[in-house]
């Protein structure tokens, strides 16, 4: 695990403030590793409080600047108070990151409505929540960039996914539409479109894929996009997403999928 000191940090999110749901494992975690090393004041917000809080001193004792918050970010009440912890910490985000996610692998006819209800609102509804939660302080500014995770599975679909497919689907189409509703008052909001990684998000679905009848080894992934794509990969294409690098850059979807896509 790489330390904030230790990165080569360009402050390419210097003075900035950013916030990320699901900001405490997977890429949410390398992520907030990576936002702080260039400089973000970064509220990681995540259903596991303590490991938002571990992960922030961990930040904090490499000299970046933290604060690790519990919430659920499908809960409204939740989502402001984190909200507000952030603001009053650190002051109004310039960044949001909209990464916190789950999966559900099953038949389609298996799928109970509870389950559909959840994933939705994990998936989709969270966004919905966290930013408009955190927009109007952007809007206050004048500027602000959002990032929310899809998925190669918002255009790819596969068998036993089609809640998950179908909530990655609403997060590319939610992402374009923000961009659009607020490009003339300086928000910009993209998506990044990872394809399968090695997180235990990414393991959880290979397996369950797998315990379907689904080719999901890792060999066959490989012949899709050569390799399994690492966590930082991720966070780094969401960061040059966040940074001022993409100041010409909004309602895009970035495919972070080594080829997946194109072939």
């Amino acid at each position: 695990m790489s330390k904030v000191k230790q990165l080569e940090g360009k402050g390419r999110l210097a003075g900035k403030v950013a916030v990320i749901t699901g900001g405490a494992g997977g890429c949410g975690a390398a992520a907030s590793r990576l936002f702080a090393a260039e400089g973000a004041r970064v509220v990681i917000i995540d259903l596991n409080g303590d490991a938002a809080v571990k992960l922030a001193t961990q930040i904090i004792a490499d000299g970046g600047q933290a604060l690790g918050v519990g919430a659920d970010v499908s809960q409204a009440v939740q989502v402001r108070e984190a909200v507000a912890r952030g603001l009053a910490e650190f002051g109004p985000a310039d960044v949001l990151f909209n990464h916190a996610g789950t999966l559900i692998v099953k038949p389609f006819l298996d799928v109970q409505e509870h389950e559909w209800d959840w994933l939705l609102a994990v998936n989709v509804k969270s966004m919905y929540l966290v930013t408009q939660a955190v927009l109007p302080q952007m809007l206050a500014k004048g500027s602000g960039s959002i990032v929310c995770t899809s998925s190669i599975s918002a255009q790819y679909a596969t068998p036993g996914e089609v809640v998950y497919n179908a909530s990655k689907g609403a997060c590319q189409m939610f992402a374009r539409a923000i961009a659009v509703e607020f490009r003339d008052r300086g928000i910009r909001c993209n998506a990044v479109a990872p394809g399968f990684i090695r997180t235990p998000h990414g393991e959880r679905e290979m397996r369950d894929l797998q315990a379907m009848g689904v080719d999901a080894s890792e060999e066959a992934i490989s012949q899709q996009q050569g390799r399994l794509c690492e966590p930082e990969e991720v966070a780094r294409a969401a960061l040059f997403l966040a940074s001022d690098e993409a100041s010409f850059v909004s309602g895009a979807q970035l495919f972070v999928d080594n080829c997946f896509s194109a072939v």
